[in-house]
């Protein structure tokens, strides 16, 4: 038996079809993904929500790192939208939500570690998923830098 056999299913029929239908699942994961970056975290910290300033004063680094944090936030979720971006963004949410990881484990609540790290594994998944955009996104701006 081929892998193309092995793969191929009956709902689709074909290695492809089986192919498009998990890329529009994973597209699925980044709208959501995405808006509740944007409009359930990014938004409140810059709007001064009082339990983002509240947060933020107990991490203790200072209201300013809510804005940068909120501003990384917001650009990681228009890139996750970006079909061009949506790798390189999936790959810098990772970082930032390895901070919230070890910000939840260390200083706030532990139990709330677990939403953070999920988010991490599925923007882990849209980077694999998409490296091969990164990988040409990246050649793209080393070429302009390097003229």
């Amino acid at each position: 038996m081929t892998v193309t056999q092995i793969l191929a299913t009956p709902a689709t029929g074909t290695v492809e079809g089986r192919r498009r239908v998990l890329r529009r699942a994973l597209w699925a994961a980044q709208s959501l993904i995405a808006a509740f970056l944007f409009f359930a975290s990014a938004m409140p910290k810059f709007a001064g929500q009082a339990d983002a300033v509240e947060t933020f004063t107990r991490i203790g680094w200072g209201q300013w790192f809510r804005y940068v944090t909120g501003a990384v936030e917001a650009a990681g979720a228009i890139g996750l939208v970006v079909p061009r971006l949506a790798g390189f963004a999936a790959t810098a949410l990772i970082g930032l939500l390895a901070g919230a990881v070890l910000t939840h484990l260390l200083v706030l609540d532990a139990a709330w570690a677990l939403f953070p790290a999920a988010l991490a594994a599925v923007c882990a998944v849209i980077a694999w998923d998409r490296r091969a955009e990164t990988r040409d996104l990246l050649r793209s701006v080393a070429g302009l830098l390097g003229r």
